[in-house]
């Protein structure tokens, strides 16, 4: 009897020892971090891609059972659709701040972040966007990072590409009037003038027209070697069609919101020939690409598209200055992100400049053959 009290006891104990770990182990503090970008509408599909990648690193972090000031932690994502839209980005900005998050991973277009940028360095959040123009990161923020290369650079290499590599003397030049499609624009026609190209007319439409043929139609009279549109993939697909049913031969060139399988779908085989910039290396090229692709497509049961590579870096980069800083306290990591330095999946070093512009930020030119983007060249980056 005295021997079955004492396995009872043991059993006891072993039971409550049992329970005691299974509640430390659920007692990880929940560390907020904030995301916003396009879930619905014409840009949806830009959105998701873009929090895929936030979702691998906060799923990829969190495996590593992170410790943080002596205690266990939880990445837990406080996701907002800003519909690519300015006015609700700001309001979606008040409620994550609202919502006490730690760290803000987005938005997406510059014509969202921007304003939304002024809520987040008030409230003293690192904001770490994959918004491209130049204005985001000139406000004079200590708060604003980017995960892929600004307007500057790209407009830049684009422009000068079109006229030295690809011989374009007489260029065409629409943008749909949002930060990201007018900034990109003008910095291509600044570079494209100071290579030695004539700008034969400049139009301007809306992120949500579908209809281009007036446009077209004045641009196809001025004989253009080269269309430039400055926007995204939602309005190129329909432009290029409308291209080529006026039998206009110039190919159309764009930004990387062009660079998607979105645009190939639309297009169809007008695609061809189209030309985009797109931030970054290939994905073959970049250094953690290999085993990138291998983790998301088993995650996700789809093939990596554009923006989730950049998307997993930004993340990791704020992860990681939270365990250097030893807090998730915004004011105290925040200098150590501004000083980050680490190998990540897109570059070897990811580090930023004192404005929050990427140091090693690269251009990679594609052009569509059969249907599919091909890289024609790469320009820095690694």
């Amino acid at each position: 009897m005295q021997h079955t009290m004492k396995q009872l006891a043991g059993a006891t104990l072993v039971a409550a020892l049992s329970l005691a770990g299974t509640a430390h182990a659920q007692q990880a503090d929940e560390v907020k971090i904030g995301f916003a970008g396009p879930m619905t509408g014409a840009q949806a599909h830009y959105g998701a891609d873009f929090k895929n990648g936030i979702t691998l690193a906060i799923e990829d972090i969190n495996a590593t059972k992170p410790v943080i000031a002596g205690k266990p932690v939880k990445f837990v994502l406080d996701a907002a659709d800003d519909q690519a839209d300015p006015r609700t980005g700001t309001t979606v900005a008040q409620k994550l701040v609202d919502d006490g998050i730690k760290g803000m991973l987005g938005h997406f277009n510059s014509g969202t972040t921007i304003p939304a940028s002024r809520i987040y360095a008030n409230a003293g959040i690192p904001e770490i966007a994959m918004a491209t123009a130049p204005e985001y990161t000139a406000q004079g923020f200590k708060t604003t990072f980017r995960m892929m290369t600004s307007d500057t650079q790209q407009g830049s290499v684009a422009g000068a590409f079109a006229v030295k590599s690809l011989g374009m003397k007489k260029i065409a030049i629409v943008d749909d009037r949002t930060a990201y499609g007018q900034g990109l624009a003008d910095q291509f026609e600044k570079a494209a003038k100071a290579s030695g190209a004539t700008i034969v007319d400049r139009e301007f439409t809306n992120d949500k027209a579908v209809d281009f043929k007036a446009i077209l139609t004045k641009l196809k009279a001025a004989q253009p070697d080269l269309i430039y549109y400055g926007g995204a993939d939602s309005q190129a697909g329909p432009m290029v069609k409308q291209m080529k049913t006026l039998g206009m031969k110039a190919p159309l060139m764009g930004g990387e919101m062009v660079h998607t399988p979105t645009f190939l779908q639309v297009a169809g085989d007008a695609a061809n020939g189209t030309i985009a910039s797109l931030a970054g290396l290939p994905l073959e090229d970049m250094p953690g690409g290999k085993d990138y692709v291998a983790k998301y497509k088993k995650r996700f049961n789809e093939d990596v598209q554009t923006y989730s590579p950049y998307a997993y870096d930004g993340a990791m980069a704020m992860f990681s200055a939270m365990k250097k800083a030893n807090s998730t306290d915004p004011a105290k990591y925040l200098p150590v992100l501004a000083q980050t330095d680490m190998p990540a999946v897109t570059t070897t070093h990811l580090a930023y400049d004192p404005k929050g512009d990427l140091k090693n930020g690269g251009i990679t030119m594609y052009k569509v053959v059969d249907g599919k983007w091909t890289p024609l060249q790469s320009i820095g980056g690694k």
